[in-house]
């Protein structure tokens, strides 16, 4: 009689803990042994796997480890690929280490050690109801690099906006509050800010200051004169910063500024980069108004094949758009909050895409409209999230069918 060969593995940057069990639950070796997270290391768990499903008769074998960081990522294709195991039923499973660790509840007065974790892993693909991960395409997982990265590089544009923000506050108190421009880091706002004190500005003649800003502006600014006029009144009303720590606060905020600068200029690469990326890819959700390239790249990217996906409710489970539910009897909870799990990463573009195409679609912009309208705190917020549920069950449908959108038609 078959039976399947379950190997645990806890990996960590350097080395990896190894442990084998059956399907019944029965342990196949005392404890865990560890080898090294390197090629070697891995022949090592293979010839293991194979010696020891050799000995239980078994004809497939199952490899868990914990979806954590970028540290399974090499070992994950190196199982996959390798030739030694095409004897087998081979399958690999990256798991979500809240899943294990769901596991490990289940056994009591277990400690937090490799080797318990290597021995839960393999547990967590016992009976876990977990589905094996399938073999990564890598047009995908290149798209999905540039992608993240992004995410990571706006998220650090926004850090550095906050900083900026706080140490303008401090130079000039009313600027971000009456400030004239349309964008407080726009090119004319900033120059002016990063040279100017309130004191300067309040000194500086209407001439000079409106001659500064349209020399700054790239003459987009709508009337200069009533932007002198805002500078002014903000400059009077302002407090004023105390000498001594004039010239640290301004050149903390000239540094910040330019790393803002900085990481625009990388950010604009970094998009033309994604976009050239997403050409190799069929897809339809350029049509959908408002959603352009790069935000099209990263749902492609985080989504990957479409077809992994039963429905579109797994696809939001998947994306962590889902709600938890507390019912006890005949009580139901009305506020539920959204669920913490989940890709982020595809939670993040489906939440722009939705922000965006809110903006540029009727259906979408009136859906949005009324959520926001139900309730009296959080309103963006949860409009916003369930626009974004909204957006994805469209997104599901064409991807799955390959249509264009219509309005009123998906």
């Amino acid at each position: 009689m078959s039976s399947t060969l379950i190997v645990g593995i806890d990996v960590s940057s350097q080395s990896n803990s190894i442990f084998f069990m059956d399907s019944e639950g029965n342990h196949l070796i005392k404890k865990a042994f560890f080898v090294n997270n390197d090629t070697v290391g891995a022949d090592t768990i293979i010839a293991e796997a194979i010696s020891c499903a050799q000995k239980i008769n078994a004809t497939s074998i199952k490899f868990g480890m914990e979806s954590t960081s970028h540290y399974s990522w090499h070992l994950q294709q190196y199982l996959y690929n390798s030739s030694e195991l095409l004897g087998f039923d081979t399958l690999v499973y990256l798991l979500n280490p809240a899943t294990v660790r769901g596991i490990k509840k289940v056994f009591p007065y277990t400690q937090k050690t490799d080797t318990i974790d290597a021995r839960m892993i393999a547990e967590t693909v016992r009976f876990g109801n977990v589905k094996p991960s399938p073999k990564p395409d890598f047009r995908f997982a290149a798209l999905q690099r540039l992608t993240r990265y992004r995410f990571s590089l706006v998220h650090t544009i926004i850090n550095e906006k906050n900083r900026a923000s706080n140490l303008i506050y401090l130079k000039f108190s009313s600027y971000s509050e009456d400030c004239p421009f349309s964008n407080v880091f726009g090119k004319a706002s900033t120059a002016l800010i990063e040279k100017y004190t309130p004191d300067q500005i309040a000194r500086l003649s209407s001439e000079e200051l409106v001659e500064f800003i349209v020399s700054n502006g790239n003459n987009r600014l709508k009337d200069p004169n009533v932007i002198v006029a805002g500078l002014k009144k903000a400059a009077n009303r302002a407090y004023r910063l105390h000498p001594v720590l004039d010239d640290s606060i301004g050149l903390s905020l000239s540094m910040t500024l330019e790393n803002i600068r900085f990481l625009e200029k990388q950010l604009d690469k970094l998009d033309k980069e994604i976009e050239s990326h997403l050409k190799a890819f069929r897809q339809t959700l350029t049509t959908i108004p408002g959603i352009g390239p790069v935000i099209s790249a990263g749902l492609v990217a985080e989504i990957g094949d479409i077809s992994r996906f039963d429905n579109e409710a797994a696809l939001a489970k998947y994306a962590g758009l889902v709600w938890n539910k507390y019912q006890s009897g005949n009580f139901c909870g009305e506020e539920t909050s959204l669920a913490k799990c989940g890709n982020q990463y595809l939670r993040y573009y489906l939440v722009e895409a939705a922000n965006f195409v809110r903006m540029h679609s009727n259906e979408f912009g009136a859906y949005y409209n009324k959520k926001y309208g139900e309730v009296n705190k959080h309103q963006h917020k949860r409009a916003l999230v369930l626009t974004a549920r909204k957006l994805l069950r469209l997104i599901f449908a064409m991807l799955s069918k390959g249509q264009i959108y219509r309005e009123g038609g998906n």
